[in-house]
C-alpha cells in the first residue's frame, strides 16, 4: 500500500493501443470509448490529408498564373536596349508553361484560363511589317521572295503550341468564351504574316477552332470570304495568306453535303472564280483549283458557271497565268459529264486556239499539248462543225508564221492528227480558209489601189498650187 503507483510492480501491463492486458478488448464498458477514439482519429487524418492536398493545388495555379504574368510582357527583337538574357529567360517560362498546362490532369479553372488566353492575345495580336513586295512581283515557284522570317517566333511559336494544345482539350462550350468574334478576326489579321512558319501554325489553329466551334463556323466563314473580297476588289497589295486560307476552305469544301447549299454554290461564283482576277494569283493557283475542282466534283453542272468564269477573267499579258489557266480548263474538262462539255465546245477550242496562236512559246506549246487529251478532243468532237474552222486557221496561222521552230512541229503534228480524225472536214475547212485569205488579199489590193489614188491626187493639187 505504500508502494508508489508508478511503480513497475504495481503498474499494470498495457497494449500498443493503451488498454490493460486484463480486460478483454470487446467488453461493454470499453468499447463505445474505444469506438469514439477510432472514429475521431480517421476524421483527424482525413482532415489532415485535406488540408495538405489544398495548398498543393492552389501553389499548383499559383505557379501557373506567375508563369502567365512573366510570359504577358513582350519583347521587339529589334530594340538593342532589350536583354537577350531576359528574352532567353522567357522562352524558358513558356516552355515550361506549356509543359505544366500539359501535365495537368483536370480541366484548367477560369481563374487561369481568363489570363492565360491574354497572354495569348498580347503575344500573337500585333502590328505586322508592311508587305515587302507588290503582288506583281510574287512568282508561283519563287519562295524566296515571300519569305520574311518573323523576329519574334522563338517566343510566339511556343504561344501556339500552347493555343492549340487550348483548342484541342478545352470543352467546346468553354472555349467559346474566350474565342469569340474578335479573337477570330485577329487570327484572320496574322495571316498576313510573311513568315511561312507562322501562317502554317495559324492554319493548324483556325482550322481546330474551326472544327470545335460549330456555331462559329457561319461567322467563319464569312470572315475569309471578306478577306478574299477585300484582296479581289481593294489592295493591290500581296497577301501572303491568300493560299493558306484556301488550304482551310479546301477541307471545309471536301466536306460539304450534296446537293450543295445555295450559300456556298455563291461563294464559289461570287469569290473563287474571281480570284482568278489578281495579278499574283500564280502564288495561291495550286490552293485555289483544288477548291473549284471539288465543287465540280460534287455537282458537274457548276463546270459550265466555272470555265465561264474563267474564260471571263482571262489575262491578256500575263504569260505564266495562262499556262496555269490551261491546265485548270484542262483538269475541269475531264471532271464534266458530256452534255457540259457540248455546251462549252465552242468557247474553250476558241480560246485554246488563241493561246496556240501566242508568241510566247511556253503558252503556245501548252496550248497544243491540250489536244493530247482524249477527253478534250472527245469535247471538241461533240461540235465538230463549229470548232473545226476555228481550230484548222489557227493551225495554218502557226505553220505559216510562228517564230518558233517547236512550236511549228507542234502544231505540224496536232495538224496531221485532225487531218486523220476528219479529212474530208479538214480539207474543207481549209479552202474555205484559202478562199477568205484570196478574198481579204482582193479587198486589201482594192483598199491600197484607192489609197494610192489619193495620194496621186493629193501630189498633182500640190504641183497644182505651187505652180
Amino acid at each position: 500500500m505504500g508502494a508508489h503507483r508508478n511503480s513497475p510492480k504495481e503498474s499494470p501491463k498495457v497494449d500498443r493501443e493503451g488498454r490493460s492486458m486484463g480486460a478483454h478488448r470487446n467488453s461493454p464498458k470499453e468499447s463505445p470509448k474505444q469506438n469514439s477514439t477510432t472514429l475521431r482519429f480517421l476524421l483527424d487524418l482525413d482532415s489532415k490529408y485535406d488540408s495538405g492536398r489544398t495548398p498543393r493545388s492552389k501553389s499548383i495555379n499559383e505557379g501557373i498564373l506567375s508563369l502567365i504574368f512573366y510570359c504577358t510582357y513582350t519583347y521587339t527583337f529589334t530594340d538593342p536596349s532589350e536583354s537577350p538574357s531576359q528574352q532567353n529567360l522567357k522562352r524558358d517560362k513558356l516552355l515550361e508553361l506549356l509543359s505544366t498546362i500539359k501535365s495537368l490532369k483536370k480541366p484548367l479553372p477560369d481563374e487561369i484560363l481568363s489570363p492565360l488566353f491574354t497572354m495569348i492575345s498580347t503575344n500573337l495580336f500585333r502590328p505586322l511589317s508592311l508587305p515587302s513586295t507588290s503582288i506583281v512581283s510574287v512568282l508561283p515557284d519563287d519562295d524566296d521572295l515571300v519569305v520574311t522570317p518573323t523576329t519574334a517566333w522563338p517566343h510566339l511559336h511556343i504561344v501556339y503550341d500552347i493555343l492549340l494544345l487550348l483548342v484541342m482539350d478545352l470543352e467546346a462550350k468553354a472555349l467559346s468564351e474566350y474565342i469569340d468574334d474578335r479573337f477570330i478576326l485577329g487570327l484572320l489579321t496574322l495571316f498576313q504574316s510573311e513568315d511561312p512558319r507562322e501562317r502554317d501554325s495559324l492554319k493548324n489553329v483556325y482550322h481546330k477552332v474551326y472544327s470545335k466551334l460549330h456555331p462559329s463556323r457561319s461567322f467563319m466563314r464569312k470572315a475569309m470570304s471578306d478577306v478574299f473580297l477585300h484582296y479581289i476588289f481593294e489592295t493591290e497589295q500581296k497577301h501572303c495568306g491568300i493560299g493558306d486560307l484556301l488550304e482551310i476552305w479546301g477541307t471545309i469544301i471536301n466536306g460539304f453535303s450534296v446537293p450543295i447549299k445555295e450559300e456556298h454554290k455563291l461563294f464559289l461564283m461570287r469569290v473563287l472564280i474571281p480570284l482568278h482576277k489578281p495579278k499574283g494569283m500564280q502564288a495561291y493557283h495550286r490552293q485555289l483549283a483544288y477548291c473549284i475542282y471539288q465543287f465540280v466534283e460534287k455537282e458537274p453542272m457548276l463546270g459550265v458557271v466555272v470555265v465561264r468564269g474563267i474564260l471571263r477573267h482571262w489575262p491578256i499579258t500575263n504569260c505564266q497565268k495562262e499556262v496555269l489557266l490551261i491546265g485548270e480548263l484542262e483538269e475541269l474538262v475531264e471532271s464534266m459529264a458530256p452534255e457540259q462539255c457540248k455546251i462549252l465546245a465552242l468557247p474553250l477550242c476558241r480560246q485554246i486556239t488563241k493561246c496556240v496562236n501566242s508568241w510566247n512559246s511556253q503558252v503556245a506549246e501548252r496550248a497544243l499539248y491540250v489536244w493530247n487529251n482524249e477527253r478534250f478532243v472527245k469535247m471538241a468532237s461533240q461540235e465538230i462543225d463549229d470548232v473545226f474552222p476555228i481550230i484548222v486557221e489557227g493551225m495554218e496561222k502557226n505553220l505559216k508564221g510562228h517564230w518558233s521552230r517547236s512550236v511549228r512541229q507542234l502544231t505540224e503534228n496536232v495538224k496531221e492528227m485532225l487531218e486523220e480524225m476528219e479529212p474530208i472536214l479538214y480539207f474543207k475547212c481549209l479552202s474555205q480558209l484559202h478562199h477568205r485569205e484570196s478574198a481579204t488579199n482582193e479587198e486589201e489590193m482594192r483598199r491600197k489601189g484607192r489609197w494610192e489614188g489619193v495620194e496621186m491626187a493629193a501630189k498633182m493639187n500640190l504641183s497644182i498650187q505651187e505652180s
